[in-house]
């Protein structure tokens, strides 16, 4: 049992590795795409500040991984194992392709495929129906709200095509409703239930905090000389990028936490799950080192692919983007960074208009997205069949 856990806690230490590989991306897309840093000033500075980062916030989203998805009757160490080694396939698969995509959502869908190949369906923490219900009428009522009113401010500029309007509108109620129920506690939104919601809330909340904030710096310095404009935010890009790598650190980094204290609890190391002092260390190393090398086809994709970025819309991104961030981790919620941080670009990309954005690039992002847990999921279900057939567990 000594040898599974510890090849457990390695491969755990491995896909925090292949996260930072591929959410490097998340920490130094905009100032490397806004030329404030160089690449290598730029993964220096986010693998430091993503080593701090766990230390500052709780370990709430460590809970959610380790024993807020699958029941942890079934959390043994093969479920385990296996769930991690579809989620580090995928991960290291799709930074060598230069496709951002969610760490976070590639361990929950390799964890859920390998419990339900042990023990059944019945092995997920499922949400409860009327929670379910009351979540899907408090959507339709935002998505009600958010496109009314932002079809009435189309129709009252004279736009000619609302419909899109309408749209946009849906999107932003939704993405706004949600955590007006979490913060006001209205509606107990928890494990399973609530990454599911945040793959469209989290890149939402980054695109509205980015743009309106876009919008603000736009206005406040619409009349400053350029050169100096650049200047300023060259500066608090700085301090922006430290901020956000700070919420990614904090939220990414919990995920080998979760699973390593699971792992010593499955295998009776420990008698309850309480992250220790050494897993909190050894986590946020890996990702920094992972960061500090970086994945940089991710790199490219995020900082010059999805729209060309200016300083000040550097610093929009990453402050919406961190925001959101530290927003959830506060509430245990394991999303996705990439998401947060390109919905946050493509914030400050549409205050250009809708042209500056390269939305076929978006398009294939966003498919990454879609396929990750499924994927995953389908891999390590399908693994820990052949794996329990062999082995017989």
């Amino acid at each position: 049992m000594e040898y599974v856990v510890i090849a457990g806690v390695v491969l755990a230490l491995l896909f925090n590795f292949v996260n930072g590989l591929n959410d490097a991306a998340n920490s130094i897309a905009t100032v490397v795409g806004t030329r404030v840093l160089t690449p290598l000033q730029a993964v220096l500075m986010a693998a430091f500040f993503n080593l701090v980062g766990p230390l500052l916030f709780t370990t709430a989203i460590a809970k959610t991984i380790g024993k807020g998805l699958v029941d942890p009757a079934f959390m043994t160490t093969h479920v385990i194992l296996l769930g991690m080694l579809a989620a580090v396939l995928w991960v290291f698969i799709s930074s060598y392709g230069g496709i951002p995509i969610s760490a976070s959502h590639a361990l929950v869908g390799g964890l859920i495929g390998s419990a339900v190949g042990y023990a059944g369906i019945h092995a997920i923490i499922w949400p409860a129906s009327g929670t379910v219900l009351v979540l899907v009428l408090y959507a339709i009522a935002g998505m009600g709200i958010g496109a009314g009113i932002v079809t009435l401010v189309a129709y009252y500029k004279k736009e000619e095509h609302l419909l899109p309007y309408a749209g946009i509108g849906a999107l932003c109620g939704l993405a706004l409703i949600i955590p007006f129920i979490i913060i006001t506690k209205i509606l107990p939104i928890s494990g399973i239930l609530a990454i599911l919601i945040f793959i469209v809330v989290s890149p939402m909340l980054g695109l509205i905090a980015s743009f309106l904030l876009g919008m603000v710096v736009i206005r406040l310095f619409a009349r400053s000389n350029s050169t100096l404009m650049n200047h300023v935010f060259s500066k608090l890009q700085l301090v922006s990028a430290a901020f956000y790598s700070i919420g990614h650190g904090s939220n990414d980094a919990q995920n080998a936490m979760g699973i390593i204290t699971a792992m010593l609890v499955a295998g009776g190391l420990l008698t309850e799950f309480t992250v220790p002092v050494w897993v909190i260390l050894v986590s946020s190393a890996a990702i920094s080192m992972g960061t500090f090398l970086g994945g940089w086809r991710v790199v490219k994709t995020m900082a010059t692919k999805i729209t060309k970025l200016r300083p000040y819309q550097g610093f929009c991104a990453e402050t919406g983007g961190g925001v959101v961030l530290s927003f959830v981790t506060a509430f245990g919620v394991p999303v996705s960074t990439t998401h947060a941080i390109s919905g946050s670009i493509m914030g400050v990309g549409a205050t250009r208009g809708y042209s500056a954005v390269k939305w076929g690039i978006v398009r294939r992002i966003v498919a990454a997205w879609i396929i990750t847990i499924p994927l995953t999921a389908a891999f390590s279900f399908a693994t820990f069949l052949i794996y329990k057939t062999i082995f017989l567990v």
